[in-house]
């Protein structure tokens, strides 16, 4: 039987289901090590323990939402002084709520945890920034491309997109491309609405290169000086090939004023 592969355009939907096809899942082990679970029974001691287990070598713990701030801070007790990533996670559609991530760092012993929490839609959990600096900027993001802005923060402001920005880019219901109004936003802000027709769409398509633009793309072949200005139609190509035998590097289709070049390469 052949591999079915889907004849319609996911792109255009912002959940795509497959019904033969089935993503693979990463297993999950036992805690076997003692000195982790000393620390879940600690844990346990503070907050109620929805699951603990192993993935790919790192424990994962699933604690409640609401004692997230409680949670923390008993590990960084425990020596997990390091918060070295938190991001979220969009799961409205399947589950109506948010997968929170914060991935700890015990220095001294060198081991990693992971704590998880699942926040539905419209609830609240305290910011952890107090406990950890770099969950300052971490949050800020999450709020920025998620929409879920800790409370108690001390600078609840986006961190990537402007103040003025409509939605949040990291939601699976937000356009691949952005929203329509996205597309003038630098033309409005920087000239005015007055200058859409002369200065046109925003380009979107992020692997066009125009390679007559001297100034922020390379011309492999095509070699200029930075900002000189290219006449199209007396433009000549300058292909330049490396090749190595026996030790010895040539150059090949290389212009005659290189000849010098060439002698002391060889």
């Amino acid at each position: 039987m052949r591999e079915y592969k889907p004849k319609t355009n996911a792109q255009k939907q912002v959940y795509y289901k497959d019904r033969f096809y089935v993503s693979p899942q990463i297993p999950k082990e036992n805690i076997t090590d003692e000195s982790v679970l000393k620390e879940l029974k600690a844990l346990e001691e503070v907050c109620r323990v929805a699951e603990a287990y192993v993935m790919r070598g790192t424990p994962i713990i699933w604690v409640e939402a609401e004692m997230i701030y409680e949670c923390l801070e008993k590990l960084k007790a425990l020596g997990y002084e390091v918060l070295s990533e938190m991001s979220a996670m969009d799961y409205l559609e399947q589950k109506g709520g948010f997968e929170i991530f914060y991935q700890l760092l015990n220095i001294k012993e060198k081991r990693r945890l992971r704590v998880k929490i699942f926040l539905k839609k419209g609830e609240k959990i305290q910011s952890v920034s107090g406990l950890f600096k770099s969950a300052n900027w971490s949050e800020r993001e999450m709020y920025d491309m998620f929409g879920i802005l800790p409370q108690n923060h001390p600078y609840p402001k986006r961190i990537l997109m402007p103040d003025d920005w409509v939605g949040h880019p990291l939601l699976k219901s937000y356009p691949l491309q952005g929203d329509e109004n996205a597309q003038w936003y630098e033309v409005d802000t920087i000239f005015g609405e007055e200058y859409r027709e002369v200065i046109g769409r925003e380009q979107r398509d992020s692997a066009r290169i125009d390679r007559y633009d001297t100034t922020r793309f390379s011309r492999l072949g095509y070699e200029v000086g930075y900002g000189e200005e290219i006449d199209r139609n007396k433009e000549r190509e300058k292909p330049i090939c490396y090749q190595e035998e026996d030790g010895v590097l040539f150059v090949s289709k290389l212009d005659p004023k290189n000849s010098k070049q060439l002698e002391k390469r060889k």
